[in-house]
């Protein structure tokens, strides 16, 4: 494996050897990629991801730079082409959030670094990583009932993928018209929330508006209206579901404070292991763990 643009880049035994590294370095900081420096192409705005790629690169002993377009010359023009293999002179990796995947892909084409898929359009390969992780320390397995409801986002589209690799049962709800576009496989796409949630151990959502559906905003919340985590909607879940979110969460739209601050849920959690996670995957990709 040179990149994660998707999860489709890795196998099962790729995910499972991911999950071993960040046990131990959960436990232990290390300085593995001393002399390292990764760069984080940012051209939509970010907590979580750029923070924990930027502290794990530090904690690894390596240096991250943050850039975004209008701080470089692809901002007035310059080619993908030329500005990859510049970057590929310079450092030992890139993370790339874009609005569309199309960059990400046309990044890695010309690189001769490592690539990391930050999100964009289509995908948020490392959000589903860190996860899976938090589902695994807090149950101990994947062999469970997974419910999507909401949106068929670039989240959405990667929890398929990752169902579909790592062979766990995953239920997805949304409105007609708001379906993935990923391949379903053995997943299940339902338009009933209810359905999908009934006797799940998992329950996840994600925002009904992503960046640069602004404009949409009114539509979707009367749209995603019925599609609401909510303490009625649970009722149909597993007595001791967990609630998972990737954040930033919007309260009283596609979920109730109750369930978003209350007993199931494992948001802070999962936060927390993207910067775990991200750091086995650095490990892997530029330490050739």
């Amino acid at each position: 494996m040179k990149n994660l643009l998707s999860l489709k880049d890795l196998k099962k035994e790729d995910i499972e050897k991911l999950f071993e590294i960040t046990k131990k370095v959960k436990r232990k900081r290390s300085e593995d990629l001393f002399e390292k420096t990764l760069i984080l192409y940012f051209e939509k705005p970010s907590t979580r991801t750029i923070i924990s790629f930027y502290v794990a690169m530090v904690e690894l002993g390596g240096d991250a730079i943050i850039l975004t377009p209008n701080e470089m010359q692809i901002g007035r023009g310059e080619t993908i082409s030329d500005t990859a293999k510049v970057l590929s002179r310079y450092a030992n990796g890139i993370v790339a959030r874009t609005y569309k995947h199309k960059t990400i892909v046309d990044i890695a084409r010309h690189s001769t670094i490592p690539v990391i898929n930050g999100l964009s359009d289509l995908y948020h390969p490392c959000q589903i990583l860190a996860d899976l992780f938090t589902v695994l320390e807090k149950r101990s397995t994947l062999d469970l009932n997974f419910a999507w409801i909401g949106d068929g986002n670039n989240v959405c589209n990667s929890w398929i993928q990752a169902a579909n690799i790592m062979n766990f049962s995953l239920s997805v709800a949304t409105p007609k018209g708001y379906e993935p576009k990923e391949k379903l496989g053995k997943v299940r796409l339902l338009h009933d929330p209810k359905k999908a949630i009934r006797n799940a151990d998992v329950v996840m959502t994600d925002t009904w508006i992503s960046m640069g559906e602004e404009k949409e905003e009114k539509v979707r919340n009367k749209i995603f209206k019925p599609f609401q985590v909510n303490s009625k909607l649970v009722k149909l879940a597993k007595k001791d579901y967990l609630f998972m979110h990737c954040l930033p969460a919007h309260r009283g739209y596609e979920v109730t404070k109750e369930i978003i601050d209350g007993k199931h849920s494992i948001v802070f959690d999962e936060a927390e292991n993207r910067l775990h996670v991200q750091k086995a995957l650095l490990l892997y990709l530029l330490g050739k763990i």
